[in-house]
């Protein structure tokens, strides 16, 4: 094992111990501390995904990893359904609370039905506006664990992204994944760059997927859990049929 790297180019890949670090070059090449925990940035086509590496990103998840991963809105933070190790990391580096409200990423509407109850009304909404960028509160099912629920409304989020690595993903991984907005404390907005990921928070996780430029607007969301659509936050998906 070596004790430091020299780095010498824009985006040089070194790999020690099937560990792969990613940094830029500010100019002159530097001597930088290796770090075992630094996550692995694994590039991956955004509109034909190499199998092999969206299998890889799975085993991670599967294995109790935490990852950074390009949606169609923002970069979000996923994991295991209900991996309570990986809910209180993201707490810690978001600097959130018990309250804060998690997301299921699902590959289909048909998916959604087993994690939420979907009324007639709700499910042709669902139908009109999935895929794309929107995260749908409803009531949960006895199949979400009671950590990803609201606590005092037994609600969860679930949406269905319009983005071909991640259907790749879930399709691999055979269920949801659960997620989150890639937001840190003190930004206004998500992060997008991979760089920068790795850079600000390549200690606390396991993987980041690059997959080129991503949307910088995270979801909007809208609450069905009470016989009508309520919105609660505005971001990337429109909601001009609301007004």
């Amino acid at each position: 094992m070596h004790p430091h790297l020299v780095l010498k180019g824009c985006r040089m890949l070194a790999q020690i111990d099937n560990r792969i670090l990613w940094k830029k070059w500010l100019g002159a090449p530097c001597l930088l501390p290796y770090n075992p925990r630094v996550a692995k940035l694994i590039e991956i086509h955004p509109q034909d995904p190499q199998p092999r590496r969206v299998k890889a990103v799975v085993e991670v998840i599967r294995n109790g990893g935490l990852i950074a991963y390009p949606t169609d809105s923002s970069y979000a933070f996923g994991c295991h359904i209900g991996d309570k190790k990986a809910i209180d990391r993201i707490h810690r580096i978001r600097r959130t609370d018990k309250k804060h409200n998690f997301t299921l990423v699902c590959a289909d509407l048909t998916e959604i039905s087993v994690y939420a109850r979907v009324d007639n009304w709700a499910y042709r909404l669902l139908k009109s506006m999935t895929p794309g960028p929107y995260t749908f509160v409803l009531p949960a099912t006895r199949e979400v664990p009671k950590r990803l629920q609201n606590p005092k409304r037994r609600t969860i989020g679930l949406r269905v992204p319009d983005h071909v690595l991640v259907h790749a993903m879930l399709e691999e991984l055979g269920e949801p994944i659960m997620s989150s907005t890639l937001s840190l404390p003190g930004d206004d907005r998500p992060l997008t760059d991979p760089l920068e990921i790795e850079e600000r928070i390549g200690h606390q996780i396991e993987v980041i997927i690059d997959s080129g430029p991503t949307g910088i607007e995270p979801t909007t969301v809208l609450d069905l859990s009470n016989d009508s659509v309520e919105i609660l936050r505005v971001g990337k998906g429109d909601v001009s049929q609301f007004a």
